[in-house]
C-alpha cells in the first residue's frame, strides 16, 4: 500500500536585491517523485544544499511547491478539507534535528508528550499519565523523567522525548529530518536501533533525511539521493546503493571513513563500509 506519494515536486526560492527592484529566483527542487510504501524507510540522502530540508518542509505542508503534488494516503495535502487535513497532521509526524529548540523549554517531559493527545484524544488526566509514562517507558526513559526539563536532560535523551511525542498517535508516517546528525555516535547508534524497533512494532513508516551514509544504510529499506534539488537516483536495495557507478553516489561512498584502522587505505572504504 502506497502511504505517501510525491509527484513531479518542483519548488523556487524567489529574492530581491536590495539596491535593484528587479527579483530573482533559485530553483531548490525540481520535477521530484517517489513513493513510501507502508511499513517500509525511504532514505534520502543529500549534502548541504542539496534541498533536503526544503522537500521537508512541502511532504509536512510547511511550503507549499510551486508545481507537483504530495499525496498521503490518496489526499492532496494541499488541496485538502479541514477535517482531512486534521486527520493527515494526526497520521504524519516530525523529528527534526535540534532536538532542544524542538520543545518548549518551559514545558516539563510529562507536558511536552501530552500535547499531541490533548489536541486529538479524550482522555481523562489519569488516563492521559497512563500513556505518557508507557511512551516514556518504551523510547527507554522512566516515570522518573515526568517532572523533569528540558535542559535536564541530554541531547539523545530529549530527542527520545521528541521521538515519544512524535509516535504518541501513533501516525502512519514520520518524517526525520536529520533527526540524529547532532548526536555522538553511541547515541545515534541506540536511537537508530530504538527507531527501527519502533517500526517494526508499529508498523511505522519512515522518510530518513540525512547527509549520513552509515545513518541511512542502517535503518533505511530503500535510498534516494538528492543532488542539487533533483533526485538522480533511487535504490530499491542498499547493495543496489553501494555498488551503483552514479558519480553522486560514489561521491559519498568515498567520503566514508572505516570503522577500523586495516581498512583506511584508499579502495577499500567502501568494502569496509559494506561488511561494518
Amino acid at each position: 500500500m502506497t502511504l505517501l506519494q510525491v509527484n513531479n515536486v518542483s519548488h523556487r526560492y524567489k529574492s530581491r536585491s536590495f539596491f535593484k527592484k528587479e527579483s530573482h529566483s533559485r530553483e531548490v527542487l525540481s520535477d521530484i517523485s517517489f513513493s513510501i510504501e507502508k511499513g517500509t524507510c525511504l532514505g534520502l540522502l543529500g549534502t548541504s544544499g542539496a534541498g533536503k530540508s526544503t522537500l521537508g518542509k512541502v511532504i509536512l505542508g510547511l511550503e507549499q511547491p510551486e508545481h507537483g503534488e504530495v499525496l498521503f494516503q490518496g489526499q492532496n495535502l494541499y488541496k485538502a478539507d479541514k477535517k482531512i487535513h486534521q486527520q493527515i497532521r494526526r497520521d504524519l509526524q516530525v523529528v527534526f534535528q535540534d532536538s532542544y529548540s524542538s520543545v518548549n523549554p518551559r514545558l516539563t517531559a510529562e507536558r511536552i508528550i501530552a500535547e499531541p493527545l490533548e489536541n486529538y484524544e479524550s482522555l481523562t488526566i489519569a488516563q492521559q499519565k497512563k500513556a505518557v509514562i508507557e511512551l516514556l517507558e518504551r523510547v527507554g526513559l522512566s516515570e522518573n523523567d515526568l517532572k523533569k526539563y528540558p535542559h535536564q536532560f541530554s541531547g539523545g535523551q530529549l530527542q527520545r522525548i521528541n521521538i515519544a511525542r512524535a509516535i504518541a498517535l501513533k501516525p502512519k508516517l514520520i518524517v526525520l529530518d536529520e533527526a540524529v546528525s547532532s548526536l555522538d555516535m553511541v547515541t545515534q547508534t541506540l536511537i537508530l536501533e530504538l527507531l527501527q524497533g519502533l517500526k517494526e512494532d508499529f508498523q511505522l513508516s519512515y522518510l530518513f533525511i540525512t547527509h549520513d551514509i552509515k545513518a541511512a544504510y542502517t535503518i533505511s529499506d530503500r535510498i534516494g539521493v538528492l543532488e542539487k534539488g533533483k533526485l538522480v537516483q533511487q535504490y530499491d536495495s542498499k547493495h543496489e546503493f553501494f555498488t551503483s557507478e552514479h558519480s553522486a553516489v560514489k561521491e559519498m561512498r568515498s567520503s566514508i571513513l572505516a570503522e577500523h584502522p586495516r581498512f583506511r587505505s584508499i579502495g577499500t572504504k567502501e568494502k569496509a563500509y559494506a561488511h561494518a
